[in-house]
């Protein structure tokens, strides 16, 4: 999927958010990520937030950490980033365009923690950015053995993944449901008419317990470079 699909979102939404209402029952892995990254951060000096989309989750965390850089492989995600970090004039914080498929825009051990929210899994094949002894910590929803195939091929230790799976994510009508699966990268936009067949068969393959809903897998992982 290229960026095409996220500039469109981003100037859909107004960034890369998902604007359904919905509720979730159960253990939401995005809100245990998000704790052990605040606990984490004060402890490091210099942090890269890989996939930072419109940036509204890097200036969150800038509130814990001594200084951050988001980067993202969509130019209109992080033009809305940085418009929202000048009007919210934060000084730790800054966003630059940048892409996993070629060699990243910055120094050998640049960093000594990067982070990884539903971003490129590609990041771990760039190393060479991490110092050593550096930690790298993410979250995802997909590609579960490519993770853990990239995190052994370059040569990370202490390897650690956790699954959830517990976590339901519940709709309050059709609308709302076709906006939030709207939102889910390279999907279309389901709350077009002419995709009204496609749209009442997702519906039917998602009811749970009675009510319209998704389950909500992810996995936060863990490593450090040696």
């Amino acid at each position: 999927m290229g960026t095409e699909w996220y500039d469109m979102i981003a100037r859909r939404n107004g960034g890369y958010k998902n604007n359904a209402i919905f509720t979730i029952e159960g253990i939401s892995a995005e809100q245990i990520f998000e704790e052990r990254l605040r606990g984490m951060l004060p402890n490091f000096n210099s942090v890269l937030d890989a996939g930072c989309g419109h940036g509204d989750f890097t200036l969150k965390m800038s509130r814990h950490a001594k200084s951050i850089i988001g980067f993202d492989n969509s130019v209109e995600m992080v033009k809305i980033a940085e418009t929202i970090s000048e009007e919210s004039k934060v000084n730790n914080v800054r966003f630059v365009y940048a892409t996993t498929k070629t060699d990243l825009p910055f120094k050998d051990e640049q960093f000594d923690l990067i982070y990884d929210r539903r971003g490129p899994t590609s990041i771990l094949n760039h190393s060479r950015i991490l110092l050593s002894g550096g930690a790298i910590f993410g979250i995802h929803s997909g590609a579960l053995d490519t993770v853990k195939n990239r995190l052994n091929s370059n040569g990370f230790i202490n390897i650690e993944i956790e699954e959830f799976n517990s976590a339901i994510i519940f709709f309050p009508n059709e609308i709302e449901f076709a906006k939030f699966i709207s939102g889910i990268p390279g999907n279309p936009d389901y709350t077009k008419p002419e995709l009204q067949k496609e749209l009442e068969l997702k519906i039917q393959q998602n009811i749970i317990n009675g009510k319209l809903g998704l389950r909500d897998y992810k996995y936060i992982w863990k490593a450090n470079k040696p």
